[in-house]
């Protein structure tokens, strides 16, 4: 049975959970809370943040 040979660094993990479309970590299978994006499509529309 397969299993890796190295332990994959935390860098690499950390960059392979963030969301492709703007880079902020997000929780797997769900919208991206930053842009509102999931699986490369817009699922909702987020408003501007009111300054």
């Amino acid at each position: 049975m397969a299993h890796p040979k190295r332990r994959q660094s935390n860098t690499r993990t950390a960059k392979r959970r963030t969301c492709p479309n703007c880079g902020a970590w997000h929780v797997y299978h769900t919208v991206c809370g930053e842009c509102g994006y999931y699986r490369g499509k817009l699922a909702v529309v987020k408003e501007a943040a009111a300054e």
